[in-house]
């Protein structure tokens, strides 16, 4: 019943889901949604961008057309042109549902505060429109934090590398990631002052470490404010070898005493080695680095001392005798 409008959409059973949980909600007749629908579609959106509307936020419908319409100029306002104002929608239509003058405009006024340009900040609301959910005040909170943070400049370098805006929005997502996994602010940004090569990571990668952490190696994530590396090093390669080490020996009860986690992340990959692989040859298959023959190289090719060896020169039986004398003089 009422859905018979819905058929010209290109809709999916999550818009379709959406739609009866806000009429169950609401007690609205899904009929209704089609008024949502016809705005939308008044204001020259395809049916496309209307259904992720309704997918993503069906409390559009709670919504007239002005209210609608005051959102849409704001951003128009901002430089932002139709088709960036289309992706906006697509991508975080959540976006209708914030009022412009107590939310919209102070955030944009944030952003000018800290000297970028409506151009800047209208080409980065393009690529990421989900930095409109940011609360006013978290912006300023995470960019004072990149401008005091200091970290080697290889990092500090990648961490700018599409600029300070969007740094400052990074930060913010993955201060939010610890967040959910019980994390307090204060603690996840410690986290990441202490291991800014966190942010570098992708929040997925992020969260794949912390739920190995949480499910597989059985610690708490409150771990991660006393071991911030373990976000810092590779999981693959890292992680993942040094954990099936430490739970083959313990298993086998070759370890006299418990490795906690600052015992198996901090340790140098050489010095992890001779601790925990090379007494035990059956390990040595699952940690792969140092096994075998393999040999660790030297970090300079062979050779290379010659060239920062002082040059010589052939001396003459003048330059001796010159020498003698000079000694002699001396005494």
């Amino acid at each position: 019943m009422g859905f018979s409008n819905f058929v010209l959409l290109s809709s999916s059973p999550l818009m379709i889901k959406s739609v009866l949980e806000q009429s169950k909600r609401f007690q609205i007749d899904p009929d209704g949604f089609f008024k949502s629908v016809e705005v939308l579609r008044g204001l020259g959106f395809i049916d496309g961008t209307v259904s992720k509307v309704l997918e993503g936020f069906p409390g559009v419908i709670l919504m007239n057309g002005k209210e609608i319409q005051r959102r849409l100029e704001f951003l128009a306002g901002i430089g932002i042109p139709r088709d960036g104002i289309d992706r906006v929608l697509r991508s975080f239509p959540g976006f209708i549902g914030f009022g412009v003058e107590d939310r919209l405009k102070p955030l944009l006024y944030e952003f000018k505060d800290f000297g970028f340009s409506v151009d800047v900040i209208s080409r980065e609301i393009i690529k990421e429109p989900r930095i409109l959910s940011m609360e006013l005040g978290e912006f300023s909170q995470c960019l004072e934090f990149l401008r005091t943070l200091k970290c080697r400049v290889p990092i500090k370098e990648k961490i700018f590398s599409e600029g300070e805006f969007r740094a400052g929005f990074e930060v913010k997502l993955r201060v939010d990631c610890l967040c959910r996994y019980g994390l307090i602010r204060r603690e996840a940004f410690e986290v990441l002052w202490k291991e800014p090569r966190s942010i570098i990571y992708k929040v997925g990668e992020i969260e794949r470490k912390i739920e190995f952490l949480i499910l597989r190696m059985k610690f708490n994530s409150r771990c991660l404010v006393e071991v911030p590396e373990y976000l810092g090093v590779n999981f693959e390669k890292q992680i993942i070898p040094r954990h099936n080490v430490i739970e083959y020996l313990r298993s086998k009860g070759g370890l006299g005493y418990e490795v906690g986690l600052k015992g198996l992340v901090k340790p140098s990959r050489l010095r992890f080695y001779n601790l925990y692989v090379k007494p035990y040859p059956d390990c040595a298959k699952m940690f792969g680095r140092f096994s075998g023959d393999v040999k660790v190289q030297s970090r300079h090719p062979v050779g290379l001392w010659k060239l920062f060896k002082p040059q010589r020169y052939p001396e003459s039986k003048e330059d001796v005798k010159n020498t003698k004398l000079f000694m002699e003089s001396l005494g």
